[in-house]
């Protein structure tokens, strides 16, 4: 086998670092493409993704995936790393949240599925994705939840109420074989918001090394609680955007809204414009 040593300052060297950029935009269109996913409608609530990676592609993910009963499975995650490495995690963490759903009764069942399939990836690689995972019942206007070690929705059911969906115990996935996660649930009334987000939130730091943190998101979804799911998107990135002042973005940001109405709407996703090559 030969071993060649590069030197960064020959042709080949620079035509090598073409092809490494293409091949990253390309990856980056990729899972801009497969975050953004169809737009399945659903009834009573809509739901919103955003996801804005620190790097040019990111391990943070989101999905939504409509079950054969009307209700709506949301699956909020982050893989341990950042850029190439995660975001291949990420696409393999997809395809096994995707498989899963097609067969498993709820997101407890859903997260065991996820585990036994990525389990043996995870520890070969020496890696681990946090996951949360919830399905919207717009009927009984129930949310039944369970997580693999993934930080609890918050939740805003008026101007003045706030807190953290009731935890249950759950290890990351490729912590544990044969992981059983524990379902909990939630009746929502309506107008309530439902957030979930990844950590790169609440850990966005300043110019001063201060973390943005969980009181401060807590403050700006009341003061928005009551507009639509885009605009509360929207107020919280600008006040990361306000915090942060600046600061290199150390973390991917990910976040899902689920807010619930009395009117048939539609999902939508947002992320960063795909590249074009």
């Amino acid at each position: 086998m030969f071993r060649r040593e590069l030197s960064y300052n020959t042709p080949y060297s620079n035509e090598l670092s073409k092809t490494l950029e293409r091949e990253i935009k390309l990856a980056r269109n990729i899972q801009m493409k497969l975050l953004n996913g169809e737009k399945p409608t659903i009834d009573k609530g809509e739901v919103s993704g955003l996801s804005i990676p620190a790097r040019l592609i990111g391990g943070d993910y989101f999905d939504f995936y409509v079950l054969p009963n009307r209700k709506v499975r949301i699956v909020i995650g982050d893989v341990m790393g950042k850029g190439i490495p995660a975001a291949m995690l990420m696409i393999l963490t997809r395809g096994a949240f995707r498989s899963a759903s097609e067969s498993t009764k709820g997101p407890g069942d859903t997260l065991s599925a996820m585990n036994k399939a990525l389990y043996s990836d995870l520890r070969t690689l020496g890696s681990f994705v946090t996951v949360l995972c919830a399905d919207w019942d717009p009927i009984t206007k129930v949310l039944s939840y369970a997580s693999a070690g993934h930080s609890f929705p918050i939740v805003c059911d008026s101007p003045e109420k706030i807190e953290e969906l009731p935890k249950t115990k759950g290890v990351m996935l490729g912590g544990l074989p044969d992981t059983s996660y524990v379902e909990n649930e939630l009746v929502l009334s309506d107008e309530t918001l439902v957030f979930f987000y990844t950590d790169g939130i609440t850990e966005a730091r300043n110019q001063e090394g201060q973390m943005y943190k969980k009181d401060r998101l807590k403050n700006t979804l009341l003061k928005t609680a009551s507009q639509d799911v885009n605009e509360i998107e929207e107020a919280i990135v600008h006040s990361i955007e306000i915090f942060t002042n600046n600061a290199p973005q150390k973390d991917d940001i990910t976040m899902v809204l689920l807010k619930v109405n009395k009117d048939e709407t539609k999902i939508t996703s947002y992320n960063f414009p795909v590249i074009n090559q």
